[in-house]
């Protein structure tokens, strides 16, 4: 139970495209401080198995949250189609609260991806990232994106297991959400604000939100991007593959930590 934002990650459903997911029911516990401390610790455990699995794995997971809405799924078509080449191969988890869209938009790019429905729940957790990589099994060297459920709040609050986090945002989210929700935007180590095709019709403090995001975050770097059109990709490349390289030499150890 997570009383932090009231869903399970029990009641999470693991669904591959061409099955039903299931609608389940929600319980709740009174005892709430000793259960989210001891929510946190649990989750951070098995976070940990987790890195290390990747680890041994020689492969690269990077934890892409951020707002409904914001191209998340369209960035990682993006990143299939222009870089296919460039990067190792990508795998993707995809987190959602129902369907199964966004895995079957993956797919049909030809990338490993698997569909994760959390029900009620607005976020992911080590859990599920672990149960998620034993059914995914990507390719050892390879990139796992894990697209968090869209949601500014609990998914910055879960460790996963993955060496990176990136948080993004669209120009049409408004100018305030870093202020609004600082805990995502001080957790990660780049923040992209995409749909930039779309500033010139907004209403849009760019300096504002880079201000903002620096001021919560001095660490992070903040990338302008347009999943439709483009504009950023070489940026995110550069990023990818220079910044957080992601083709990792494997080492000899692979055993898998789950059994």
């Amino acid at each position: 139970m997570c009383n932090y934002c009231g869903c399970s990650s029990e009641k999470a459903l693991f669904t591959e495209p061409g099955t039903d997911s299931q609608h389940r029911h929600l319980h709740f516990d009174s005892n709430t401080l000793q259960l989210q401390q001891s929510l946190l610790a649990g989750n951070e455990a098995i976070a940990e198995q987790n890195r290390q699995w990747l680890s041994h794995q020689g492969i690269t997971c990077i934890n892409l949250m951020g707002t409904p809405g914001a191209g998340k799924t369209q960035l990682l078509e993006i990143t299939l189609k222009k870089l296919a080449g460039v990067l190792p191969a990508v795998a993707v988890l995809e987190g959602d609260q129902q369907t199964l869209n966004d895995a079957k938009r993956i797919q049909a790019l030809g990338a490993k991806a698997l569909q994760i429905n959390t029900g009620t729940g607005c976020h992911l957790d080590a859990e599920m990232i672990k149960v998620g990589l034993a059914a995914l099994v990507p390719t050892k060297g390879s990139l796992v994106f894990i697209e968090n459920v869209g949601n500014l709040v609990c998914p910055a609050l879960f460790d996963l297991g993955e060496q990176h986090r990136v948080a993004m945002m669209a120009v049409t989210d408004g100018d305030d959400k870093p202020e609004k929700y600082p805990h995502l935007f001080s957790s990660c180590e780049l923040v992209i604000i995409n749909k930039a095709d779309l500033l010139p019709y907004l209403d849009f403090d760019l300096t504002k939100v880079k201000q903002a995001i620096s001021h919560l975050n001095p660490q992070a770097e903040i990338l302008l991007l347009s999943a439709k059109t483009g504009e950023g990709l070489v940026e995110w490349q550069h990023w990818l593959t220079t910044s957080k390289p992601v083709i990792k030499t494997l080492p000899q150890h692979t055993h898998h930590p789950h059994g």
